[in-house]
This record gives C-alpha cells, structure tokens and sequence, in this order.
C-alpha cells in the first residue's frame, strides 16, 4: 500500500519519529534524520495532504485533570444494518473518544472517559440505554492502561 502511495523510507522515519514526538520542530528532526528541516516540512505537508498524517495530537494524563475512570462498552446492536445510526448518536456523547464497528461477540466497541463511576453509570442509564438499536451493553472498566505505543511504521516496509 505505501507504494501506491509514493511513500518512501524518508517519510515513513519523519512518521516514526513525530508517532513518538510530535512536538519535535523540523530542524531537530531533519538533524535526527540527516536532511534539511526544510524537508521535513515538505515531507509531512505532502503526508497530511495525502491523507497519511491526520494531525497531531497533544497527549494528556487524563487522571491528572480530573478524569478517573476509562472504560470499554461492548455494544449489541439488534440489528448490523443499524450501525450507521447508532454511531451518529454516540458520537454526540463527548466522553466517547474512540468507536469501532468490530467482529466477535459485539457489533460495537467504544472506549469512554469519565470524571467519576457516577458519570459513566448517567451515561450509560440515561445517553446509552434510549439511543435506538442499541440492545445491550457490556461495560468492562479499565483499572490501569500498562502501556500505549505506536507502531513502528519504519520497519514495517
């Protein structure tokens, strides 16, 4: 797939290196990588405007503003073809960060974040349990996340 979309060992190091620090200025990258800086920001302009790069993201501990609890929801549709809809009306919950439409034993799998248990338990009597389609959850609470990484897309190739 990276070659139809021109992408070379350059670009997939400069994805690499800002997956780990996207804070990172070019001229410090382009040193790290042995080019100028000014090739790195043509680089990454041609990733975002092929769709490669989506953006960058700040990281937050979440714990650490008042965000205790982050938890996974197993969704059961009654029916696949109403997953469309259904993920229109969660999307409109904020503390849903993250969806997937998934094989197994849900139709859907959400990962929320909540201030409080009692924020997560209104959010799943009062948003989740009168959102149409929906015919039941599971909800699986996470009580330490052991690692986070991306994937090292530079050996990928």
């Amino acid at each position: 797939m990276s070659h139809s979309l021109n992408i070379d060992k350059l670009d997939l190091q400069i994805i690499s290196e800002m997956s780990t620090d996207a804070g990172i200025s070019y001229a410090e990258l382009g040193k790290k990588l042995f080019v100028s800086g000014g090739t790195i920001h043509v680089r990454i302009k041609k990733l975002h405007e092929m769709g490669v790069i989506k953006g960058t993201r700040l990281q937050v501990n979440l714990r650490a503003i008042g965000y205790d609890v982050l938890a996974f929801i197993g969704i059961y549709l009654e029916k696949s073809s109403l997953y469309e809809n259904v993920a229109k009306q969660l999307l409109k919950i904020p503390q849903i960060v993250r969806l997937n439409y998934t094989t197994g034993a849900y139709s859907m799998f959400a990962e929320i974040i909540c201030r409080d248990s009692g924020e997560l338990r209104k959010i799943l009597q009062d948003d989740l349990q009168h959102i149409k389609g929906i015919e039941r959850t599971e909800t699986i609470i996470s009580l330490e996340e052991s690692f986070s990484r991306p994937i090292n897309v530079s050996e990928i190739v």
